[in-house]
């Protein structure tokens, strides 16, 4: 309520906004933060030389946009992270430097793990990172449960979550919370080599012995199952003839750094779009009209 009032300041109401049938809608990109359970769009249409521009209000739970058009720049808020792992964190310390490097335009606030004393746990420490135990231990009174581990994260006011290399399947409370804000890196082009069982040195000993020539990093957002989310973005490793399964990971594991700090930067820049049939597509920063 206290956020409605606070944009209906800005904001006419949307029974005074009357979009003649013949103009073409154009969406601009959404602001205001999700925890304050409204999202504000700014939309404008041509009428002559004249270009009106006004806002529309709704609340989270709506329909997401199924097309946008940036028709002008408009400033966006820096992104809050939240990172899960469960070894090194090789992925993790990627993007947190790019962070501190200012290429990225987002701050990680908290790493989660299933392993406190995980190489990811002990740079999240060291680097004044919180760190979260998650899940909660059997028999034990350490760890977090689904619903404390939401809780946990809306009190960081996380924007985002980043899988990087967490071994352990996501809780459906945790999707239903963070929905479309969840992402994942897997060590092969998705969907082949893909689901539980596969993960670290698994997938590649499985790739060479299948006689593919090409791997390759996937990232994909989250659902409730292991690896089927909807993929947002895939890079092509080539699988050379007297490779081990070291020598492959080595080479993907180089694009998977490159792969996911570009993918985080575009998310905390807003140029994730979904297309009219569910598909995620990165917009590029130069030119809006093309996506990849």
């Amino acid at each position: 309520m206290e956020a409605q009032q606070i944009l209906s300041r800005f904001c006419p109401k949307p029974s005074s906004l009357l979009l003649p049938s013949h103009k073409k809608l154009h969406t601009l990109p959404c602001v205001g933060p999700k925890n304050l359970g409204i999202q504000r769009l700014g939309c404008s249409y041509t009428e002559g030389k004249k270009k009106r521009v006004f806002c529309v209000r709704r609340t989270i739970e709506e329909e997401e946009v199924k097309e946008v058009k940036v028709g002008a720049t408009m400033p966006v808020r820096r992104k809050k992270l939240a990172v899960f792992v469960s070894g090194g964190g090789s992925n993790f310390k990627s993007i947190h430097e790019a962070s501190l490097k200012g290429s990225l335009h987002g701050d990680v606030l908290v790493l989660v793990t299933n392993k406190h004393d995980c190489g990811g746990a002990e740079y999240a420490r060291n680097n004044g990172i919180s760190v979260v135990l998650f899940p909660k231990v059997k028999d034990g009174s350490d760890g977090l449960s689904p619903s404390e581990l939401v809780d946990t994260l809306r009190s960081f006011q996380v924007d985002f979550i980043l899988l990087a290399g967490f071994l352990k399947l996501i809780p459906v409370e945790l999707i239903r919370a963070y929905e479309k804000s969840i992402l994942n890196i897997h060590p092969s082009l998705l969907p082949a080599f893909g689901g539980k069982g596969y993960y670290g040195l698994k997938v590649h000993k499985a790739v060479i012995a299948s006689g593919v020539r090409y791997s390759g990093p996937t990232i994909h957002f989250v659902d409730e199952h292991y690896d089927t989310g909807r993929i947002l973005a895939q890079r092509a490793v080539p699988v050379l003839a007297n490779d081990t399964a070291e020598e492959l990971a080595s080479r993907v594991l180089k694009e998977e750094h490159r792969l996911y700090v570009e993918v985080v930067k575009a998310l905390c820049e807003e140029r994730i779009v979904w297309r009219e049939d569910g598909v995620p597509l990165i917009r590029s920063k130069d030119n809006p009209n093309e996506f990849c």
